[in-house]
């Protein structure tokens, strides 16, 4: 017996994919949101550090509504901002990111790149997108990378594209470490572990703590960090999902990550020793996929604590 489909059912469902996209697209898209989270990794006694984790803005020159929340950030004060990439979604956007940004001059920053630091957005197969990861797109247009990293200098922030370096904040002297994009297979990790040990410097200096710094968290990437010693990587990349089911969660990370990571604070087990993960679920969207759902926007604040102290 054929089975026989009501032509009301049909306008039903239709509406209801549409009034769907319409909240993807137009609402939750524009819904920013501020995570907070707590990691105590420093030494017990330690003053906190209030980081400020800003990833894959993907600002467009005409988003007005992006670039005026993020300067509203700056009300958090935070002591150290960290930028895990893509915070480019446009060739001219430069200019507009500078007005976004402009509100932390003074604060202590890092920063990688991601892909859309490099090569401007082109449009995705959304459908390839659920099931695998996005191939590196090599042969784009160049994006005005320069210019991102002279914005970057003008604020006094730190290069960490396979790169280490040392820093005092709040007291505590912190080793960061961060690889150049994994997505376009950018990371130099045995540079990274060179950097590393330079960093660290004279031994009877202590380190308070060791921060890893990456766009993509691909395994490769993440167990590296985690082995030379990074106490928290914070990543970006995933978009958290970008669509997720509601009590499902993510359908993809974009990358080899497990699908449980794609957003949050989350402990990593690697070899021999673990570290605290936080990916942020980003900012902004490719101009070419402005949806999301159940998959809010966000910038994170995390607040690094000392560890409470044991008695035996």
């Amino acid at each position: 017996m054929p089975i026989i489909i009501s032509p009301a059912l049909l306008v039903g469902v239709a509406a209801i994919g549409v009034g769907v996209f319409a909240y993807a697209s137009l609402f939750e898209r524009t819904r920013f949101k501020v995570r907070h989270d707590a990691i105590s990794v420093l030494e017990a006694g330690a003053s906190r550090i209030r980081v400020l984790h800003l990833s894959d803005i993907h600002l467009a020159p005409w988003q007005s509504r992006k670039i005026d929340w993020i300067r509203g950030l700056a009300s958090l004060r935070p002591d150290l901002v960290v930028v895990t990439g893509d915070s480019l979604g446009h060739a001219e956007s430069v200019p507009a990111l500078s007005r976004a940004l402009s509100a932390f001059r003074g604060t202590t920053g890092v920063f990688v790149h991601g892909s859309n630091d490099y090569f401007a957005p082109r449009m995705p197969n959304p459908f390839s997108y659920l099931f695998r990861p996005s191939e590196p797109d090599l042969d784009g247009k160049r994006i005005d990378t320069d210019g991102l990293d002279a914005l970057y200098s003008s604020l006094g922030w730190l290069d960490l594209n396979n790169a280490s370096t040392r820093v005092t904040v709040n007291g505590s002297s912190i080793v960061f470490t961060g690889t150049d994009d994994p997505h376009l297979n950018l990371d130099r990790l045995d540079v990274v572990a060179t950097s590393v040990d330079e960093a660290r410097g004279d031994p009877a200096t202590p380190v308070a703590a060791i921060v890893g710094v990456t766009h993509a968290p691909y395994r490769r990437v993440v167990d590296a960090l985690t082995a030379l010693g990074a106490d928290v990587i914070f990543a970006g990349h995933t978009h958290g999902g970008q669509v997720c089911i509601p009590g499902v969660g993510a359908l993809t990370t974009n990358s080899d990550l497990p699908r449980a990571f794609a957003r949050g604070v989350n402990v990593w087990k690697g070899v021999g020793r673990n570290a605290f993960l936080n990916v942020s679920a980003g900012i902004g969207t490719s101009i070419y996929a402005p949806v999301r759902f159940a998959c809010p926007p966000e910038a994170v604040l995390i607040t690094l604590t000392g560890k409470e102290i044991g008695y035996a």
